[in-house]
């Protein structure tokens, strides 16, 4: 790489850095400086998650260069609710992993569940498909996005309540989000996907091309 290029890791909810540390581990090798920022998804709304977890990532990128993000599942949408209110110098390339971006049906159908609350805190159940939800506020994205989704699932049961091809929590379908560059489906599972070999190739193609491998 001619100029310093830093990527920011941002998991999903109810998960912590140690999910993204064989994506931080692939990411590093190949010269980037990664931050695999941690945050407490499950403690507060994804407004104050967003206000608080961005700025302390970026403060950990160099002064100069790119500063790109590859985000699982919720992180993408903390980081686009940032982006709605802020912006980002030298802001270059984003792969979402099996992002809720038009929200999720199996919140709809369980985030009123006490148990379902408990697990996954206030954030959790701002993600469903109503108009209400955050996800489904925040607009198209007006810089480089790049989106994998998987249609493999381990949760038979939170399949069911999803409808079409799904990864177990959110659909192919509503991955999507208008203004991204590219989107690819691969043969994966929503908890799993960020440590999936495939899918850390497809990330760093995306970040080095601005587009997929297909």
């Amino acid at each position: 790489m001619k100029e310093p290029q830093c990527v920011v890791l941002l998991h999903g909810l109810a998960r912590t850095a140690h999910a993204m540390k064989k994506m931080e581990t692939a990411l590093d090798k190949t010269g980037y400086t990664v931050v695999n920022q941690g945050y407490p998804s499950t403690k507060h709304p994804i407004q104050t998650l967003a206000a608080e977890t961005l700025p302390a990532a970026l403060a950990q990128c160099p002064d100069e260069g790119s500063v790109h993000f590859v985000t699982h599942s919720m992180g993408g949408i903390l980081l686009r609710q940032y982006l709605s209110e802020h912006t980002i110098p030298r802001l270059g390339r984003t792969v979402m992993l099996g992002p809720p971006n038009q929200g999720s049906e199996v919140v709809d159908r369980l985030g009123a569940w006490a148990p379902f609350q408990w697990f996954n805190g206030p954030a959790g159940s701002q993600m469903g498909t109503g108009a209400d939800s955050v996800p489904t506020q925040l607009g198209p994205v007006d810089f480089p996005v790049g989106i994998i989704a998987g249609n493999q699932t381990i949760n038979f049961l939170l399949s069911t309540q999803l409808p079409g091809p799904n990864d177990g929590k959110v659909t192919v379908e509503r991955t999507k989000v208008e203004g991204m560059q590219d989107h690819l489906v691969l043969p994966v599972t929503h908890p799993f996907m960020m440590r999936n070999r495939d899918v850390i190739e497809q990330v760093k193609v995306f970040l080095a091309t601005g587009a997929f491998s297909k």
